[in-house]
């Protein structure tokens, strides 16, 4: 494809894999992956919840996917991780029930599942081969005329049996914000289309009704409006993420959020965006029409 004109991308998020004997999803991945190739999309983004399971030995199997078809490249990838990934819920009530440990423990266990996450998706993270590389990073990259950058942070909060009982809460870490908001993050996007990525839904559903408020809680992205500002302040565009199950598109002070929906329950549908020069987009859903 010719990057003078377009670029596209395609989004995939919540695909919550269970093992290597996920066959039926492993099947609907290989069809997706293969018709993304045969479509030329220039690059994937996935943002979160790879797999259900919190096993780090199980990223290996989007690993292996995204090789199978020449997808395993940093010019061609973007992956960051959901809660699903980095908090095992059964782990973590056995150890409390068991030691009550203090918050520290909790965090801890979070970051070294983190660290092994960035060791296995390192080559989509960093395109020189840095070994520090992981999440939270920036990422530019050239498609020609069109410059195109990703800002991808961690908003996996570690599980607490009264501040987050089924460890679905998120918020972005005040370093990382105060981080990003440091001059040499903003002059390395100059001149770029700058695109958010984070796992947690700014929106959830937001009603006034007292069932949807108790999921909204258990669900909440706690500072999302400092993260908000934040990639105001950065010249965010768009926002890509996932987390809540629906395939939606909305706006938060003046950036457009798209939520990736969950491919394990929608297997057929992804987003679509397409990036144009002097900074125009576009995006859409797409449905597969794939022979049974």
């Amino acid at each position: 494809m010719s990057f003078e004109k377009k670029v596209t991308i395609a989004h995939l998020s919540d695909l919550h894999f269970a093992g290597r004997n996920d066959r039926y999803l492993m099947e609907k991945l290989d069809v997706m992956l293969g018709e993304f190739v045969r479509r030329g999309y220039d690059h994937l983004v996935m943002t979160g919840d790879l797999i259900d399971t919190a096993v780090p030995a199980h990223w290996t199997i989007i690993r292996d996917a995204l090789s199978r078809h020449g997808l395993f490249d940093w010019t061609k990838t973007t992956v960051i991780p959901g809660n699903h990934d980095l908090i095992d819920l059964e782990e973590e009530m056995r150890i409390y029930n068991a030691l009550n440990p203090d918050d520290r423990s909790r965090q801890r266990r979070v970051d070294e599942r983190l660290r092994q996450f960035n060791d296995i998706f390192r080559p989509l993270i960093s395109g020189d081969g840095e070994e520090t590389a992981g999440v939270p990073f920036v990422k530019v990259m050239h498609f020609g005329q069109i410059a195109l950058s990703f800002v991808a942070v961690n908003t996996v909060d570690p599980w607490s049996g009264s501040e987050n009982p089924v460890g679905a809460r998120g918020s972005v870490s005040r370093e990382t914000l105060r981080a990003l908001m440091e001059p040499g993050v903003r002059q390395a996007l100059d001149d770029t289309f700058i695109i958010g990525l984070c796992h947690h839904a700014y929106k959830v559903y937001g009603t006034g009704a007292l069932v949807d408020q108790a999921f909204d809680w258990t669900m909440e992205f706690k500072n999302r409006d400092e993260y908000l500002n934040v990639m105001k302040n950065l010249g965010v565009k768009l926002v890509l993420h996932g987390h809540f199950h629906r395939f939606q598109v909305y706006q938060a002070g003046g950036i457009e959020f798209i939520n990736g929906g969950s491919f394990r329950y929608f297997p057929e549908r992804y987003g679509e965006l397409t990036i144009e020069a002097e900074g125009r987009w576009s995006h859409r859903f797409v449905n597969l029409a794939i022979k049974r």
